[in-house]
């Protein structure tokens, strides 16, 4: 079931955005949709859809499937293996084996041809210092793959990006990403669809996020519903404490919606829209 949720949310995202970009008198509508093309083509390009993808702590436990008839490849993000602890029981059916691959430090493990337990354990070093402890279920026939991101780790690659300018300078830079769809290190990027709400006679729709270390852009689709023109009010649709608010246009005609990108800090929530 995750899976099938994994790849329809991106195809969804996808698919709204070929609409709107592709309509040729919905000029609003176009950055919008160029958005909501990118963060579905992230997500359809993540390897969480096809194979493992775990989030892991220091000293925390992954829980992860182990092909019983192929190679396991477990695969550290912004990290590499450093050392793998296990047992040795001496019975060569008992024994699983882990080889640690030095140009990318990812580690491959197999099961040799019936093996009798239904998981197998070991402890992983990381060369950054984390430790995790690995339980693995055996089944299958095919390859499997295993991505494990660290929180921290992305955290810290967020926060780089952050401060390389004023918090001020650093969210004008997130709202531009944002809107040219962009991708930028150690923020999550994600097609984040909710139920729109209606502000006045704005119907307003968070359907992406960027999510960094101090601050996160949320992608906004605004449609006017009314019949005037309605202006995109900063002290309308933004939150109280937002770091910046971005919109294409000053106001909607009836009927036209636009993207508005919206950055806060990231203990902040979308409060003035809600």
């Amino acid at each position: 079931m995750t899976i099938a949720l994994a790849l329809s949310l991106p195809a969804c995202a996808m698919g709204a955005g070929a609409m709107l970009a592709g309509r040729p008198f919905a000029t609003l509508g176009r950055p919008i949709g160029a958005a909501l093309i990118a963060l579905g083509a992230l997500g359809l390009a993540s390897p969480a859809l096809a194979d493992q993808n775990v989030m892991a702590a220091d000293n925390g436990t992954v829980q992860c499937v182990a092909s019983a008839r192929d190679l396991t490849r477990i695969s550290l993000a912004g990290d590499q293996f450093a050392s793998v602890s296990k047992i040795t029981t001496g019975n060569p059916a008992e024994d699983f084996k882990i080889v640690n691959e030095p140009v990318r430090g990812d580690i491959y493990i197999s099961v040799p041809d019936g093996f009798p337990k239904a998981s197998l354990s070991f402890f992983g070093t990381t060369r950054k210092g984390f430790v995790y402890k690995f339980v693995c279920q055996v089944r299958g026939t095919e390859a499997e793959q295993v991505f494990i991101a660290n929180a921290a780790i992305t955290s810290d690659r967020a926060r780089d990006w952050e401060v390389q300018s004023s918090p001020e300078d650093a969210a004008v830079r997130l709202a531009q990403a944002m809107y040219r769809g962009e991708a930028i290190d150690g923020f999550d990027m994600r097609s984040t669809v909710l139920e729109p709400v209606m502000v006045g006679r704005l119907q307003v729709q968070q359907v992406g996020e960027y999510r960094g270390a101090e601050m996160k852009g949320l992608v906004l689709r605004v449609r006017n519903t009314g019949r005037q023109a309605q202006s995109l009010d900063e002290n309308m649709l933004a939150a109280r404490g937002a770091l910046a608010f971005m919109a294409p246009v000053s106001e909607l005609a009836s009927g036209q919606e636009a993207a508005v990108y919206l950055i806060q800090s990231s203990a902040n929530t979308l409060t003035g829209a809600r």
